[in-house]
């Protein structure tokens, strides 16, 4: 990845759980984007972070929980978590969701 810029063929794709998998596609400290790749029936696991998120689903399409509210999302939709709140999804059919991340996830670096 340039500093500007990141191609297909260079990205690393990280297995975050069975499933799962996550490559971060751009970066900054103020700014993430990362793509999620999911199987069907893949669960994101309910968690929380300080990060702002918003999310685009790409392909596919997921059972999105947030903040106790659970909404079944197509391909197109989006949704956004406020820092700290317990969010989470279900693959409903092979899917690819594009997040980003304010500031960046060191975590995933």
């Amino acid at each position: 990845m340039s500093d500007y810029c990141s191609l297909p063929d260079q990205l690393t794709w990280t297995e975050t759980s069975p499933g799962n998998r996550r490559a971060v596609l751009s970066h900054r400290p103020e700014i993430m984007l990362v793509a999620f790749s999911f199987d069907e029936g893949a669960i994101g696991a309910l968690h929380s972070h300080p990060h702002t998120q918003v999310s685009y689903v790409a392909k596919g399409v997921f059972e999105v929980t947030v903040d106790g509210v659970t909404t079944t999302l197509p391909a197109g939709s989006s949704f956004i978590v406020e820092p700290n709140l317990v969010h989470g999804v279900v693959a409903l059919e092979d899917g690819l969701l594009i997040d980003t991340f304010t500031p960046r996830r060191d975590d995933f670096l």
